[in-house]
């Protein structure tokens, strides 16, 4: 699986020195951010609406194996096929021999993160069948060859003016200097593809276990357009996304939408039950339900990182993180950014390879205070910062040098008795002079120049606090 997680350091820098994307990031906070918390605050018993929405997920997760074969006999029942893919290769090789197998030569897409998981666009364009996205935000980002921002505004990152100069360069369009024009092309040119697509394939927002229904919420329409338009529907899912009852999707459904966009209901909100019966006026003939693992069994089987599967994929942990708010989504390297991003990508990926995720945090606490199903987000990004300093199960995953190690090692023992404290502080006082100028420390020598590349260190003072309080000197 390739990704980007490696280069976490370079993309993030350069992110900060770019004014543009600093300059649209800062809507976020504005944006969706504001926007959530004040439709918590309007939402009557929101916060035990989230203790019902954890307690759901939490018994979900821990039974995942019944509801996901529960799934699978009611949607068979209602007509369609499913399929469990044991990694993304399998699932978009599923995906692309249906397509050629039924003569696809146009396929349209909804919002999907799994399917970029997948790379399922380069794998159909590699077999000739044209893959197009239809979310604007998603059709934005295909055009502009990219990889999505945000997880739910991919394009986040680009300006107005940017989509204008995008639209002329691919498509040959006028420039536009307004939104609704741009919208309107993007419409225009979409129209097309809807009516001659022989498949749609979207992702799945819910999948209701004990009726076999696909749940998705959108604000443009065009998820419902790629479930009743083509022939085929292709639903692609990841194996957290199951919800026991109908009564638990409308739980979420409060849940999500107001977490992801601050509205109380997304514009369409379109269930889908099998393919199209006898007396339907329009949808599909066909309906696959494509169940991917793809490393989240991994998540599963850790109960330290269990319920980073609960995630809704609202989009709220991002808006809230200091960090993803100055460095954006592709500095994460992979499909999904932000504090969320930053525990399922590398379990999903491969930890020594994303080992600077774990670490893009502050730990300010934010994003579990925003996430709609109180994701201790916080307690798993130390979790997997102690596996790479440690190792844990898998030495290869050590990432602390043995230097480190022992400089750690060192301050635990110099805080374990007074004795030990006022040995190292002496010590360190001693050590500190040859760079200690008017009071503070500019620059130190390897292996702790590091420390003073970015920042000023204040000098340890000459005399302890302890003294000084005792002889009354703390002025």
């Amino acid at each position: 699986m390739q990704t980007g997680t490696k280069n976490f350091v370079g993309v993030s820098s350069a992110a900060l020195e770019d004014e543009k994307i600093q300059r649209n990031l800062k809507g976020l906070y504005d944006g969706f951010h504001s926007a959530r918390i004040a439709a918590s605050e309007a939402t009557a018993g929101w916060e035990q609406l989230q203790e019902r929405g954890r307690a759901i997920k939490a018994h979900t997760i821990e039974n995942l194996d019944y509801y996901l074969e529960m799934a699978e006999r009611t949607v068979t029942a209602a007509g369609g096929h499913v399929y469990f893919a044991h990694d993304a290769d399998a699932a978009a090789q599923y995906v692309v021999d249906l397509a050629k197998s039924r003569g696809v030569k146009i396929a349209i897409k909804g919002k999907s993160m799994v399917s970029e998981e997948m790379g399922l666009n380069e794998r159909l364009e590699r077999e000739g069948i044209e893959p197009v996205e239809t979310d604007l935000g998603e059709y934005i980002i295909q055009l502009a060859d990219e990889t999505p921002f945000h997880i739910i505004a991919p394009a986040i990152h680009k300006s107005r003016e940017d989509v204008s100069d995008l639209f002329q360069e691919k498509l040959g369009t006028p420039r536009y200097d307004e939104i609704d024009d741009l919208a309107r092309e993007a419409r225009g040119q979409l129209r097309e593809k809807f009516i001659q697509a022989e498949m749609g394939i979207t992702g799945a927002n819910f999948i209701v276990a004990e009726t076999g229904t696909l749940v998705l919420v959108t604000n443009e329409g065009n998820g419902r357009m790629c479930t009743s338009m083509p022939k085929v529907h292709v639903a692609i899912t990841g194996m957290e996304k199951i919800v026991p009852s109908m009564e638990d999707m409308a739980i979420f459904l409060r849940l999500l939408i107001r977490s992801a966009t601050g509205q109380r209901i997304t514009s369409y909100v379109t269930t889908v039950t099998g393919p199209r019966a006898a007396d339907d006026e329009d949808g599909p003939e066909e309906f696959h339900l494509v169940i991917v693992d793809n490393g989240r069994s991994r998540l599963l089987a850790d109960p330290q990182l269990r319920e980073a599967l609960y995630c809704l994929k609202c989009g709220a942990c991002l808006n809230a993180c200091p960090v993803y708010r100055k460095v954006g989504g592709h500095a994460y390297g992979w499909v999904y950014p932000g504090p969320i991003g930053a525990i399922i990508s590398p379990v999903m990926t491969n930890l020594s390879d994303a080992k600077d995720l774990p670490y893009a945090s502050t730990l300010c606490g934010a994003c579990r205070e925003a996430c709609p199903v109180k994701i201790n987000i916080p307690r798993m990004l130390l979790y997997l910062r102690n596996q790479l300093a440690e190792g844990g199960n898998d030495p290869e995953h050590k990432s602390s040098s043995f230097l480190e190690r022992m400089a750690f090692k060192g301050w635990r023992l110099s805080l374990s008795s007074t004795f030990a404290l006022r040995v190292a502080g002496g010590l360190a006082r001693l050590l500190q002079m040859p760079f200690v100028r008017d009071g503070t420390m500019r620059r130190l020598p390897p292996p702790l120049s590091g420390w003073t590349k970015y920042r000023t260190l204040p000098a340890m003072a000459k005399k302890p606090f302890r003294k000084r309080w005792r002889s009354d000197d703390t002025g």
